[in-house]
C-alpha cells in the first residue's frame, strides 16, 4: 500500500537532499511539532511514554467516532531534543486527519525510509519506530481492532 500523501511527501523530501540536508530538515520538523490543545496540558496522565525514546516523549492518540474514525495524533519532546522532536512532529502532521485505516497501514519501518541512518543513531530511528507503533497500537485499541 502506499504511504499517505503528507508522509510520501515527507519522505520524497528527505530523500531529495544530502545527508547533512536531511539533518537540517529534521531540525525545522522539530520547530514544527504542533502544541497541545488546551485540554490537554494539564493531563499528562492521558499520554504515554514512549519508552524506546531516551528522551520523555509522550504521545496521545484521538480516534473520532465518525466512519472512517478520523485520527488525532498528540506528542510532546524537549525542545533539548531536536531530532526525537523532529521525528514526532514528522507523525504528528503526517497522521493526523487520517483515517484510522490508514494510520494502520503505514509500514513499521516508514522511520527507515527517510534516508537518516547516516545523519542519527540507530537509537534514534529505533526511537521514532517506537512512536509509531504506539501510535498504532492506540489507534487499534481505539477502534476495537
Amino acid at each position: 500500500m502506499a504511504l499517505p500523501e503528507a508522509l510520501q511527501q515527507t519522505k520524497d523530501d528527505f530523500l531529495a537532499l544530502t545527508q547533512p540536508e536531511r539533518l537540517q530538515l529534521l531540525l525545522e520538523f522539530s520547530n514544527e511539532l504542533p502544541g497541545l490543545p488546551e485540554e490537554f496540558r494539564d493531563h499528562p496522565d492521558l499520554f504515554e511514554r514512549v519508552t524506546e525514546c531516551q528522551s520523555p516523549v509522550f504521545i496521545h492518540v484521538d480516534v473520532a467516532d465518525d466512519e472512517p474514525g478520523t485520527v488525532a495524533v498528540y506528542a510532546t519532546a524537549p525542545a533539548e531534543a531536536p531530532t526525537t522532536r523532529g521525528f514526532a512532529s514528522i507523525l504528528v502532521q503526517g497522521l493526523s486527519g487520517l483515517s484510522a485505516d490508514d494510520v494502520l497501514a503505514v509500514p513499521e519501518d516508514f522511520p527507515s525510509e527517510l534516508g537518516l541512518e547516516a545523519a542519527v543513531s540507530p537509537l534514534r530511528i529505533r526511537g521514532m519506530t517506537g512512536m509509531l507503533g504506539r501510535i498504532k497500537r492506540q489507534v487499534a485499541l481505539r477502534r476495537g481492532v
